[in-house]
């Protein structure tokens, strides 16, 4: 209160005049409630009642401080702090800064029309009126300032508070938590879940920034191991979430039911241990579906291509090749030869060559055996 201080300093206001504004201090504070409530309509309901009467009491004993002030008998230091949780309350209210400097405005004016007309009479000089109107404005400018500091500092304490709820709840999704758990995570963070999530992995700087330019509910984690973060994106619509994310270095898993968020977060750490040219894991099922159980997938290839063994690698690879493009076109040899870029003649001949290492080749349960095994190339 160190501007209002100083205004009191220069005004000095006798008990005759202090007497008399103090015994209209009741009604001082009423007018002041009631123009609150006839001119500021987020108040209109708000000063009913048991609520009104505090109001009421809050405002007489900050009238009364006000005439302390302006007598040289207080400091401002208690206003001041009552000023500042006015403000944090006015946000647990639901109710904007702007309602409340509005109610502090018109205060303001009441206030001064009712102490002039008191102050006046007992015989406050023409020449202190002026100073005395001064105080009551910048007395009525700190409480704002002080309110308006409460009102942001809550303000900032519950986006806080929102935010570790957020992140909770990611985390709780990331992990699998059950059905029960993420619903009570969910209500604790104020989030209104959706039918799907679909999580994405990008680098932990990219997070943010991507974030920014999707829905305003997704969840979004950036200090996952390996420099990772995630987004939890609701609802999304594929191909346009793949088109935002263009020139980011991202990995896309699957649509799941927003309580099963964690199994597209798997889908999608997985694919980025396979290759770090996937972006839409969609696009590689096939891949993802054979390296789900790799030790299984090395059994397999062990066994099935095992003829394979007993020739030179060079020949064992080229062997290899052939019979995928083989498998992969149902032995059309032109295809096959076009997409190893080789003669017909050559397939002809690597082909006779495999049928011989794999006598039982035509067999439905070894041609699925095969086409596992050189399904998903292995370095």
């Amino acid at each position: 209160m160190s501007h209002a201080i100083q205004r009191a300093s220069e005004l000095a206001l006798d008990e005759t005049t202090v007497t008399a504004l103090r015994a209209a201090l009741k009604t001082t504070a009423d007018e002041v409630v009631q123009a609150i409530i006839d001119e500021v309509p987020s108040y209109a309901n708000a000063l009913s009642g048991h609520m009104g009467a505090t109001i009421r009491r809050a405002v007489r004993t900050a009238l009364g401080h006000y005439l302390d002030l302006a007598s040289g008998n207080a400091t401002g230091g208690d206003a001041g702090d009552a000023a500042y949780e006015l403000g944090r309350g006015e946000v647990r209210d639901g109710r904007s800064m702007d309602a409340l400097l509005s109610a502090y405005r018109v205060g303001a004016r009441v206030a001064w029309r009712c102490l002039a007309a008191g102050a006046v009479p007992a015989g406050l000089p023409a020449a202190e009126v002026a100073k005395f109107a001064e105080l009551t404005f910048a007395y009525i400018d700190e409480l704002s300032a002080a309110s308006a500091a409460g009102h942001a500092d809550e303000l900032a304490a519950r986006g806080r508070d929102h935010e570790r709820h957020l992140e909770h709840l990611a985390r709780d999704l990331l992990a699998g938590a059950s059905p029960d758990v993420l619903l009570a995570s969910a209500q604790r963070a104020g989030w209104q879940h959706p039918v799907s999530l679909t999580a994405v992995l990008l680098p932990a700087a990219q997070a943010r920034p991507a974030y920014r330019a999707l829905d305003p509910s997704t969840l979004v984690l950036d200090d996952l191991p390996d420099v990772t973060g995630v987004l939890l994106v609701p609802d999304a619509d594929r191909s346009h979430l793949l088109r935002q994310l263009t020139d980011r270095t991202a990995v896309v898993g699957p649509a799941r039911p927003w309580t099963r968020a964690s199994a597209s977060y798997a889908r999608a750490v997985r694919a980025r241990s396979l290759s770090s040219d996937i972006r839409d894991t969609e696009d590689h099922l096939p891949e993802l579906v054979l390296s789900a159980d790799m030790d299984a997938f090395a059994d397999l290839r062990a066994r099935a291509l095992a003829p394979l063994r007993t020739l030179p690698v060079t020949t064992a690879r080229r062997l290899e090749e052939t019979l995928r493009a083989w498998l992969l076109h149902q032995g059309r040899r032109d295809e096959v030869a076009a997409a190893l870029f080789v003669h017909p003649q050559t397939v002809r001949y690597r082909m006779s060559q495999l049928r011989e290492l794999f006598p039982d080749l035509a067999s439905p349960h070894r041609v699925l055996e095969l086409t596992l095994a050189v399904g998903l190339r292995v370095s």
